[in-house]
């Protein structure tokens, strides 16, 4: 299902199932109730045939996962998950940690709250000063899955579980730091969602107070995909790194791809941080975020198939209908650039052959450098590089791990 195009309550896409018990609910009143119906835990369409919901025993709060987290979830390689993700913005201590109480204050009814967010804001522990604020699901363990290896999470849909969501420049974080936003506080802004032909428009007012006049489409992503890095210490969930984590890459709307290099057995990958929208920059600090039900298959790349398509992947991979798309990270953005720059250079050494100068100049000449996000403490750029303008050449597929691998865990 197209996360721009919400269907009528109660009709499922040809790819989705639901369980006896599964009802859609009703749009409620407020905001816009044509716009997005509320998908509590559980409700709703769930279109794969693994359900992952967002609980206190199934989440971190400000942290990531690593090698010695326990998996809350074990899957095959080539499996789906449908996995309920919660934003962070309304749940946070400058904002009261608590949703029910934040949100109504905008308007909101109680009807429309998301009930794993309260409960995550009421139960789940997490350390203000020391932890980021992001909340992440999993890790799940996909079997077969080694270090060397590269993990391929396919985005089949992202829908809106509300019809709203928050943006937000904090702590004096953000582009302009010092400069905005202005006096010591927070600034939150609360945006409703709104629908016009089928199409789905946050929306913001010019001053505060005033009509909702402004508005802009909707492309839904999660800004958090990863996998668990070794060793027993959990990263903060801020800074991304070749463990993919908080890449706010806005590319990653339905349909595309994410290759990481597996870094511990089983990958224990998780996700979080859903966006409705981001421009790249993210420049305020936050996109518009707001909790999404997310619907990804996972499949295991064997590190010579993984080497034989795309050369050496030292860090995240996107796949779109047309680009493939490197990363590059660092704290200083144009470091971030040089990097991204040798990402870009490796792989079309790798994939096509390309003589490395030769290469230099087709970026030169024809390649967008895009700038992922600048207030994550680590920078990020990635390029778009076009697979059609390497049509005509030869090229290997990754190849994920056979059927009949998938009761592998050596």
């Amino acid at each position: 299902m197209s996360a721009a195009t919400v269907p009528e309550p109660g009709t499922p896409s040809a790819t989705e199932h639901a369980s006896p018990t599964t009802q859609v609910p009703e749009p409620v009143e407020g905001i816009d109730a044509r716009a997005v119906p509320i998908l509590q835990p559980g409700e709703g369409p769930i279109p794969a045939a693994q359900y992952l919901p967002a609980t206190p025993d199934t989440v971190l709060w400000g942290r990531l996962p690593c090698a010695a987290d326990a998996a809350v979830l074990e899957i095959s390689s080539g499996e789906s998950v449908t996995i309920d993700t919660v934003s962070h913005e309304g749940i946070l201590d400058d904002q009261g940690k608590d949703p029910a109480a934040y949100f109504a204050s905008h308007g909101v009814s109680a009807d429309a709250v998301l009930h794993d967010a309260i409960e995550i804001a009421a139960s789940v522990a997490r350390d203000p000063f020391a932890d980021g604020p992001h909340v992440v699901v999993g890790p799940v363990h996909v079997r077969g899955a080694h270090p060397g290896d590269l993990l391929k999470i396919t985005v089949e849909t992202l829908t809106p579980r509300v019809p709203y969501g928050v943006i937000s420049n904090r702590h004096g974080k953000g582009a302009l730091v010092g400069e905005l936003p202005r006096g010591e506080h927070n600034v939150s802004v609360f945006a409703a969602v709104a629908e016009r032909d089928g199409i789905l428009y946050g929306t913001l007012p010019l001053v505060e107070g005033g009509d909702p006049v402004v508005s802009f489409p909707l492309a839904p992503f999660l800004g958090t995909m990863g996998v668990a890095v070794a060793g027993d210490e959990r990263p903060h969930s801020v800074p991304p790194g070749a463990h993919g984590g908080n890449i706010d890459i806005n590319l990653l709307v339905e349909g595309t791809t994410l290759f990481l290099p597996v870094q511990v057995e089983g990958a224990l990958a998780y996700v979080g941080d859903p966006h409705f929208a981001q421009g790249d920059g993210e420049v305020a600090l936050t996109a518009l975020e707001a909790s999404l039900r997310a619907t990804l298959r996972f499949e295991v790349i064997p590190a010579d198939a993984a080497r034989a398509a795309f050369g050496e992947v030292t860090g995240p991979l996107v796949r779109t209908r047309d680009y493939l798309v490197p990363t590059g990270m660092d704290p200083d953005l144009d470091a971030a650039m040089r990097a991204c720059v040798r990402s870009s250079l490796a792989l079309l050494g790798g994939r096509w052959g390309m003589d490395e100068h030769l290469a230099y100049a087709y970026l030169s000449a024809a390649t967008d450098f895009d700038i992922s996000q600048v207030v994550d403490i680590v920078s990020g750029v990635h390029a778009r590089i076009r697979e059609a303008d390497f049509a005509r050449l030869p090229a290997v597929e990754p190849e994920p791990l056979a059927s009949d691998s998938q009761g592998d865990t050596a």
